[in-house]
Order: C-alpha cells, then structure tokens, then sequence
C-alpha cells in the first residue's frame, strides 16, 4: 500500500479511494463518495472545473506534487474540503472526498457535527466529512502514507466494479456532465446530487 497506486489517471484513482480508510486521529471514515479532478491544458487530463485548470498557483501548488497529499481549502468560506492528490508527481489531479461511513470514533466526530441526525449523516457531503474528521486549513500538504501523520490513509481491496456507481459532478459549472463522481452503491451516506444551475445542459462528457 503506497502513494504510487494513486499515480494513474483521476477516474481511476477516485475508484481506487472508495471504500479506502482515512484515519484522522480516533476518528475513521470508510469513504464511500468521491469527485475525480484533472488539471491544467499542459496535463493529459486537462480539467476547466479543476483548482488547477488554469496552472500552478500558491493555493494549488500541492495539486502539481507527489500523490498521496492533502489538499484542503474552504467552500463558501467555512467548509473544509478534503481532496486526496492523484497522478504522478507533477501532474496535475486530485479527488475530492465528498462523502464517508464513520467506523470509529463517533463521540468525537458526532461532538464535531452536532446538527447530524444520524451516523449515516455525519460525514455526509465534502464540508461535513472535514467536520467531522476534524481536518482545517493546516493539514493542506499532509502525507497520508506517512505512519506517523495525523492523517493516514489505508487503501484495503479494490472494490468490486459492479458495486461502484457513476455519475455528473456537483456543484460545478465546467465540464459538469464529465461522470467523475464515484460511489458506492446503497451507501446510506452518499450525498445528494445537486446540479450548478450555472452548468450549461448538453455539456460534451471527456
């Protein structure tokens, strides 16, 4: 188990990460949900809804490193969002986690998202899976096959391909009908999708 099965192409990778274990601390999370991005028009996987569909930048400069980094950034302000990179060292890609079943440490998780129903919801949406594994700003870079980081990743089995389910991007407005997002089917904490009333219809999938 190492960074080097996250060195492949985006799709790939977002379904190499499902059913993965992401330990922060106490707390982990089976992901179950995830969002593939690619990257910039010099990259083979040129991606215009991706952070770094434009090129480098000090905000997206982890994006362009080795696999197996976090990339974390605020939504609307507040949410953290958790993105594992992907691809090999200095190209461009990363896969949003956008939803995961937490195994253990639900005390701490549930103690981080109060407003959560269920278990189910806890980590139910990008913002919420931050919340409740207790994942900030800092953390951007982290090394998750690192034995001694805060935050680990252990990749298990590769799930079957007839229990995974595919389908458009949310929230984006470029290359929205891209089917990039990944997850397991009948997980109860998959969230809902939402379409960018932004994203024009009819879009060319890639």
């Amino acid at each position: 188990m190492s960074a080097e099965e996250l060195a492949v192409d985006p799709l790939t990778a977002a379904r190499r990460l499902l059913g993965a274990t992401l330990w922060s601390g106490p707390v982990g999370a089976r992901i179950v949900e995830v969002e593939a991005y690619g990257g910039d028009p010099a990259g083979p996987w040129h991606d215009p809804a991706a952070h770094s569909g434009r090129g480098p930048t000090p905000r997206n400069a982890v994006m362009f490193g080795p696999p197996g980094r976090l990339y974390c950034y605020l939504s609307y302000g507040m949410h953290t969002c958790v993105n594992i990179i992907s691809g090999p060292d200095g190209v461009a890609s990363g896969i949003l986690l956008r939803a995961a079943e937490i195994i253990a440490g639900h005390a701490q998780a549930g103690g981080r998202r109060p407003g959560a129903r269920t278990d189910a919801d806890l980590a139910k949406g990008p913002g919420n899976l931050g919340s409740a594994l207790g994942i900030g700003l800092g953390d951007y870079g982290a090394d998750v096959f690192d034995p001694e980081s805060a935050i680990r990743l252990e990749l298990g089995s590769p799930v079957e391909p007839s229990r995974i389910a595919t389908g458009p991007r949310v929230g984006v407005s470029s290359a929205a009908d891209r089917p990039w997002r990944v997850w397991l089917a009948g997980s109860p904490a998959v969230s809902a999708y939402r379409r960018s009333p932004r994203a024009p219809r009819g879009e060319k999938s890639a």
